[in-house]
């Protein structure tokens, strides 16, 4: 009776050393996907190279059609938290007011996409997109949707954002009218 009950203690111990293995195996496994997805990558190294400050020539359409509207600003862009995500500041004229915005532009290693946010002082609401760095145009190319305040309903707009060099980048904004994409905006950005 006594070897049958050491036996069973010794069963015992051994299932419970390798539950116990099986834990800790998948406690690294868990640790190591938090790592990657915390870790900043090659992704945010090419967002850390676009740093520093920006002249913009921002040209806008109000509606397909419309003579377009022409203004000059600055833009600042740095990486934060830990080189994690870019937060990039506007300021120039808009109308004959003064603009300023703020965009945050993640890369997040998990979901393999980009994600932005704008705000502005020309409004009180936030664009949101999100999207996929596409090898063929060579682009960041995102979709999201904003509050358009004359409906107060959320509408959809797509962007696109290109590096055409070290010192030259490239944004440009499509929203729907009546249905239909048309262009509202394209901004050059040129290194300052």
């Amino acid at each position: 009776m006594k070897k049958l009950l050491l036996l069973m203690a010794c069963c015992l111990m051994m299932l419970s050393m390798q539950s116990f293995a099986q834990e800790d195996a998948a406690a690294n496994d868990q640790m190591k996907a938090w790592m990657e997805y915390m870790t900043p990558g090659e992704t945010h190294q090419m967002l850390a190279k676009s740093n520093g400050t920006w002249k913009t020539k921002l040209t806008m359409w109000m509606m397909p059609g419309a003579e377009p509207v022409e203004n000059e600003g600055m833009s600042t862009n740095e990486m934060i938290l830990g080189g994690r995500y870019q937060k990039s500041t506007f300021k120039g004229n808009f109308m004959d007011m003064p603009m300023e915005g703020m965009n945050l532009l993640a890369y997040d290693n998990a979901s393999k996409e980009f994600y932005a946010t704008w705000v502005d002082n020309m409004g009180t609401g936030m664009m949101m997109s999100k999207g996929k760095y596409n090898e063929e145009t060579n682009m960041v190319e995102m979709e999201g949707t904003y509050v358009d305040p004359m409906t107060g309903k959320e509408e959809p707009f797509r962007q696109t954002m290109q590096v055409v060099d070290d010192n030259n980048h490239v944004m440009e904004m499509f929203m729907n009218y009546e249905g239909k994409e048309f262009k509202t905006m394209h901004i050059d950005f040129t290194r300052k």
